[in-house]
C-alpha cells in the first residue's frame, strides 16, 4: 500500500508520511476550523503533484468553494489553471435540492454516489472529496439504513481506487467535549479540527484520532490558515516527509 502525501508539510509529518493509500478519511470539526479549506488544499496539492481530484459539494455552491478558496489562499495563483486543465473538478449541488427529494430509502443517497462516480472516472480521479457527510446523514433518516449506506458508500470509493476525505461537522470545537457519531468509527481515519478560546484570542489546534494502516503523532497541534496554505506546527520533523 502507498502514501498519499497531504502535501501540508506539517500534516504529513503528524501522519509520518500521508494517508495511507485508498483510506476513507473523516475531517471532523466545528463552524470556521477550516474542514472545507483543508481539504481543498489538500486535493489542490495533490493535483499538483499528478493526482486529479474532485471536490463534490453539498453544502455550499461549488463557486462559492471556489471563491473562499481562491480568497483565502490568494497566494496560490493558478488554481484557475488547474481547473481548466482539469486536473481539479469542483462539483455537486445545493443542499436543498437533495433534502427536498430526501427520503428513507436512500435513493437520493444513491444518486450523490453516481455523480461522484461520473466525475471520478471523467479524469481518472485518485483523490475525493466529500463536504459535507453531515448532509448525506439528512437524506436518510433510518440510522441503520444510513450506516449500511455510508458502509456501502466506502466500499464504492474503494472500488474506484480512491483516496476519500468527508467533512463532518463535530458537536462542538471544543476538544475537552468532543462527542464522535457512531458513523465516524466505519471510516479509517479520523482527523479532528479544534477551536479554543475567544474572538481574537482563539486558537487552532487538530488531532488525529486514528488513521488505519499508517502510524501517526498522538500530539493535538496548533495550526494557522494563511494565502500560501495551511501551516501546521508539528512536533515530529516536517523535514523528513
Amino acid at each position: 500500500m502507498g502514501i498519499v502525501k497531504t502535501g501540508i508539510s506539517g500534516l504529513d509529518a503528524m501522519l509520518y508520511g500521508g494517508i495511507p493509500e485508498g483510506n476513507q478519511v473523516v475531517i471532523a470539526g466545528g463552524p470556521g476550523a477550516g474542514k472545507t479549506l483543508i481539504c481543498f488544499e489538500i486535493l489542490y496539492r495533490n493535483a499538483k503533484m499528478g493526482q486529479p481530484g474532485v471536490y463534490f459539494s453539498l453544502e455550499e455552491n461549488p463557486k462559492r468553494v471556489l471563491e473562499n478558496a481562491k480568497s483565502t489562499f490568494n497566494e496560490l495563483t493558478d488554481i484557475d489553471e488547474m481547473i481548466a486543465s482539469k486536473k481539479l473538478i469542483i462539483d455537486g449541488k445545493e443542499p436543498t435540492d437533495k433534502l427536498a427529494a430526501a427520503d428513507p430509502s436512500g435513493y437520493e443517497f444513491g444518486k450523490v454516489v453516481s455523480e461522484i462516480e461520473e466525475l471520478v472516472s471523467q479524469i481518472g480521479a485518485t483523490r475525493v472529496v466529500v463536504d459535507s457527510a453531515s448532509i448525506l446523514s439528512l437524506l436518510i433518516s433510518d440510522q441503520v439504513a444510513y450506516r449500511r449506506s455510508m458502509i456501502e458508500f466506502i466500499n464504492d470509493m474503494r472500488r474506484l481506487n480512491v483516496t476519500t476525505l468527508l467533512t463532518m461537522e463535530a458537536a462542538t470545537p471544543e476538544r475537552s467535549k468532543l462527542e464522535f457519531k457512531p458513523e465516524f468509527f466505519i471510516f479509517d481515519g479520523i482527523i479532528s479540527m479544534y477551536q479554543t478560546g475567544e474572538a481574537e484570542k482563539r486558537i487552532r489546534a487538530m488531532e488525529i484520532i486514528k488513521m488505519r494502516g499508517g502510524k501517526h503523532s498522538f500530539v493535538t497541534t496548533p495550526y494557522d490558515i494563511t494565502g500560501t496554505g495551511f501551516k501546521v506546527y508539528s512536533a515530529e520533523d516536517a523535514s523528513l516527509y
